[in-house]
């Protein structure tokens, strides 16, 4: 058995992935629309029907949409947010009360997977990132993060597959045409992660696994890319330096799916390289 993950979207235009089990079907924030991530579904094998659960990192709008209001409330969907966001989420759409679990601890949004918060310093509502385990497998998914925690670090390691965000590149930011004040809300600690910020933190895991003796991820997945101040080819760059990394390594995009990625338990490693099987 595995845990699979496509990410729809991510980015400010709207983040949303999708984790299948062999239990069930969830999503990872709502942050487009159902007909569109319905599209984006196309071709994977999975239908938007098979959806059973929304669990919410925070309620900024690219990362719940409310038009799912009525996706929810005709499918019975069970949607998840934080106890501290419970009552702005009802404020915005309160049809949804009947559907909402709120959570401060560890819950179980589909048969056999269970999700642990982990609580992150964006803006100042804040964000949590996941822990997801079961199915003998365990991914970590962490997008809006502010800034690394020594939680986060502890919680990643011994995954199957790890998701993070990375979201700019510091001298495309500064050299950016957006007002100070929005750049100092992404770099201040409360916004995003820079790459260099995400690749320490990724190096930071990987080494702590190695020390452990316990396994590297199958997958190592960037989110949350700016399209106005960040590359791809910089990413890359960056993040083939490391040659534990480049193997792992899928880009997170905007308007175009990931393939499905596989969390595969005890996968064995081949020296320092991984053979990835992508399904």
């Amino acid at each position: 058995m595995s845990v699979e993950l496509c990410v729809l979207a991510s980015g400010s235009g709207g983040n949303c992935s999708v984790v299948r089990t062999p239990a069930g079907t969830l999503l990872i924030d709502a942050g487009i629309g159902p007909r569109t991530a319905a599209a984006r579904l196309n071709g994977t094998g999975a239908h938007i029907r098979e959806i059973t659960a929304i669990c919410l990192t925070h309620l900024d709008r690219d990362h719940f949409n409310p038009v799912w209001s009525n996706f929810i409330r005709l499918r019975g969907v069970r949607l998840f947010a934080h106890l501290n966001q419970a009552a702005e989420l009802l404020e915005i759409c309160p049809e949804l009360e009947a559907h909402l679990h709120m959570f401060e601890s560890a819950f179980e949004p589909v048969p056999g997977l269970t999700l642990h918060p982990i609580a992150l310093a964006h803006d100042q509502e804040g964000s949590h990132g996941f822990l997801l385990e079961g199915f003998d497998c365990r991914a970590g998914y962490a997008t809006d993060l502010g800034r690394v925690t020594r939680e986060l670090i502890e919680r990643f390691i011994d995954l199957d597959l790890l998701a993070i965000e990375s979201n700019y590149d510091p001298q495309m930011q500064q050299a950016s045409a957006r007002p100070w004040f929005l750049k100092q809300r992404i770099m201040g600690g409360r916004g995003h992660l820079s790459n260099e910020q995400a690749f320490a933190a990724v190096q930071e895991i990987l080494n702590r696994c190695e020390a452990a003796g316990s396994r590297l991820p199958a997958h190592i997945v960037l989110l949350h890319r700016s399209r106005q101040c960040n590359c791809p080819n910089l990413l890359r760059k960056l993040f083939n330096r490391d040659t534990r990394i480049a193997p792992r390594l899928t880009l997170a995009e905007q308007f175009h799916r990931t393939p499905w990625l596989r969390a595969h338990p005890s996968r064995a490693l081949a020296g320092e390289q991984l053979m990835l099987g992508w399904g």
